[in-house]
């Protein structure tokens, strides 16, 4: 197969890096810097945010287990535009319900369409970069999604003052629909060789000695990381006092440390090994989830937003990598899996936290789970082998 040339793998980076800014930016994460604003207006109670980010979680889950068999060539040329513009349509009937019923459904149909984006498109990114020799740039598909972060945060709080409660979704629609539309035709362009496309080609355990502790590290990582990004802006409106700059700005600040990190983690990853850098990122996250609970103050909620931002996806596109090095013939199926794992711990992650809610608990004492949580993925981790074992295959 002919090398790509400079062009071909931007345009192919910029197709993954669209569809995420699409369904995880603005489709999931814009949630958390507008929940202030729902909860500033009135739309629902802080326990009914957790309940409405739990159910978004849930569809994500739901999402990347469907993803799987739809990674086909056939199915994936429908499956992938079909739940891109989905999820732009959904971004767009928020914008229209103050019904809470409904807007629980609206999260959850959410959640499934972003799971299968988010599986099948960075997916086909990465298969398509390994058949020409380039996965290690894998990882900077997500530079699209840290750039949504940014977006999403803007377009939740620039228009602030003239928008009030589901109007609040709008502008994000009015950026998800157009962009759905160029990075489903972007990636409609990406074609495989067969050898890369079949997802159940090889029907090899996913939980064996090498790969059984990575599994269980993900899981602690999806558990720790969503606390602080559902509700870090809502803690700082607790922490802080009315009109401080950290209440708007601490999600703009999660969004610059993840810009400025994913190229980062993935030179450090290709340099000196995906599972050291993979510790250091669990080492950050868990400092920074006990920030804001160790030390309630404008400088607590700051080091969170910067260590978490800036480590998560990290942790993310890491593990994909090491994955596909300890197993690199399973390919979509073991990506399907972590990410339906790491949904389905994240799942927890709100629930809990709206439970301890309704206990009486504050959200400040509900980040504690995110340590031990991120305490747990650097300990299995520390466990997990840097090539697997039975192949003798050397990490790239």
């Amino acid at each position: 197969m002919q090398p790509a040339s400079p062009r071909q793998i931007f345009l192919a980076l910029f197709a993954g890096g669209a569809a995420l800014v699409v369904v995880h930016a603005l489709g999931r994460f814009a949630f958390t810097p507008l929940l202030p604003h729902f909860l500033a207006d009135q739309l629902f109670s802080l326990e009914q945010g957790a309940q409405l980010a739990s159910w978004n979680y849930l569809g994500y889950l739901l999402g990347a287990l469907l993803a799987l068999p739809l990674y086909t060539p056939a199915r994936l040329r429908l499956a992938l535009p079909l739940a891109l513009l989905l999820n732009a349509l959904l971004t767009l009937a928020q914008g229209f319900s103050e019904n809470f019923l409904l807007l629980q459904a609206l999260r959850l149909a959410n959640g499934i369409s972003n799971g299968v984006v988010f599986v099948l498109a960075p997916a086909l990114v990465l298969e398509w970069l390994a058949a020409r020799q380039r996965a290690s740039l894998s990882g900077l598909v997500y530079l699209g999604f840290a750039a949504g972060l940014s977006l999403a945060g803007w377009l939740a709080d620039a228009p602030a003052s003239w928008l009030h409660g589901p109007e609040r979704w709008w502008p994000m629609a009015a950026i998800a629909l157009p962009l759905a539309l160029l990075s489903a035709w972007l990636l409609s362009r990406l074609q495989l060789h067969q050898r890369h496309s079949a997802p159940v080609a090889n029907r090899s355990r996913l939980f064996d000695r090498a790969s059984t502790p990575l599994f269980l590290a993900y899981a602690g990582a999806g558990l720790g990381y969503i606390l602080p990004m559902t509700f870090l802006p809502t803690l700082a409106q607790e922490q802080l006092p009315p009109g401080h700059s950290l209440i708007s700005g601490a999600w703009r600040w999660t969004a610059l440390a993840c810009l400025i990190s994913i190229p980062l983690w993935n030179a450090l990853g290709a340099r000196f090994g995906d599972r050291h850098a993979l510790l250091a990122t669990y080492l950050l996250q868990a400092v920074g989830c006990a920030a804001p609970w160790l030390f309630p103050s404008a400088g607590g909620v700051l080091l969170c937003a910067v260590l978490v931002g800036g480590s998560f996806m990290g942790s993310v596109l890491l593990t994909q990598r090491l994955a596909r090095t300890l197993q690199p013939h399973q390919g979509p199926r073991l990506s399907a899996a972590l990410i339906a794992l790491y949904g389905g711990a994240q799942l927890a992650g709100p629930w809990l936290a709206g439970m301890w809610l309704t206990f009486g608990g504050s959200l400040t004492q509900s980040f504690a789970l995110g340590v031990a949580a991120m305490l747990w993925a650097l300990v299995w981790t520390w466990f997990t082998p840097a090539a697997n074992p039975a192949s003798g295959a050397p990490h790239p």
